[in-house]
């Protein structure tokens, strides 16, 4: 049950991201839930690889290279679902960083 709770937050906060970014583009909720599930999939099976391949680069620049790898995660789905669209790269790094937030926040007021 809390899983499913988990993916609704996850798609509410993708879905409120075009209303904070207008370079962000979800078409409807079915999109947001199919985006949201995609994330969650790219950061359990490909985001680990990638932090231990770049995790000098990530060690050097103190942790602060995970912001892009959040970005490169957010942008590739992006170009894999339809109806889920971002401007470029920069737009990705910060909706990745928003789309963190809301959910951590939601997060915290719904699932206490």
């Amino acid at each position: 049950m809390r899983l499913l709770v988990t993916w609704l937050i996850n798609a509410a906060a993708l879905f409120a991201l075009p209303w904070l970014m207008k370079t962000v583009y979800v078409e409807g909720f079915g999109t947001a839930l199919l985006a949201a599930l995609a994330l969650g999939l790219v950061n359990v099976l490909i985001r680990p690889i990638l932090v231990l391949l770049t995790l000098p680069v990530t060690v050097l620049t103190l942790g602060l290279f995970i912001f892009v790898i959040n970005g490169v995660m957010f942008w590739l789905v992006a170009n894999f679902v339809g109806g889920f669209y971002v401007a470029g790269f920069g737009t990705a790094l910060l909706a990745a960083l928003l789309y963190s937030l809301i959910s951590w926040a939601l997060s915290a007021l719904i699932l206490k």
